[in-house]
């Protein structure tokens, strides 16, 4: 029998600095029923792609290596709840309308994943930061979160280089550490 190959829980984000963490910390409310994303653990993610082999891992982050894409800045606005229309499952924070190499550096994400061999699930991308989970919250409760919080804006930060993170699940929630990080840029 081959040996059993080592896998990781990947996924390709942005890191968030101090002052955007503790201004998202500031998001937290009490409320019964919400898991709250510890400051430490905050990120956009731009692709999830579960678990990967460690060969995998090694294309994908020579693929992902050869992204070229200016620095950029965004804003950090606005907060919802995914979905919008259903009990809410997710809290979050947004980007306002985010800018143009964002949605770039996505397709190029997307694009080396794909070349590297991944066949995820390509979805559409609602650029979000995931500050709470909603566990049995009431939806009167979500909902005079998203109503305190409507006017809700951060600090814009600069956007200078892309992780790959691995993520282990612990009973007490998910610890990220970086995996492969990659400047943007020439």
């Amino acid at each position: 029998m081959p040996p059993v190959q080592p896998s990781h829980r990947l996924f390709v984000s942005l890191a968030l600095p101090e002052p955007c963490r503790d201004a998202l910390a500031a998001l937290m409310d009490p409320i019964d029923g919400v898991r709250w994303t510890r400051p430490e653990q905050l990120h956009l993610t731009l692709r999830f792609l579960g678990d990967t082999l460690e060969q995998d891992a090694q294309l994908m982050i020579e693929r992902l290596s050869a992204i070229r894409v200016e620095p950029f800045i965004l804003p950090l606005e606005a907060t919802g709840v995914f979905p919008p229309k259903s009990p809410p499952r997710i809290l979050w924070a947004g980007l306002g309308t985010a800018h143009t190499r964002l949605f770039q550096l996505r397709q190029k994400v997307d694009d080396a994943l794909l070349a590297a061999g991944w066949r995820g699930d390509v979805r559409s991308f609602e650029p979000h930061i995931t500050v709470g989970r909603v566990v049995n919250a009431s939806s009167k409760a979500t909902a005079a979160w998203q109503q305190r919080h409507r006017a809700f804006a951060g600090p814009p930060f600069r956007v200078t280089s892309f992780q790959l993170m691995e993520s282990e699940l612990h009973s007490n929630g998910p610890a990220h550490r970086v995996y492969a990080d990659f400047k943007l840029g020439d």
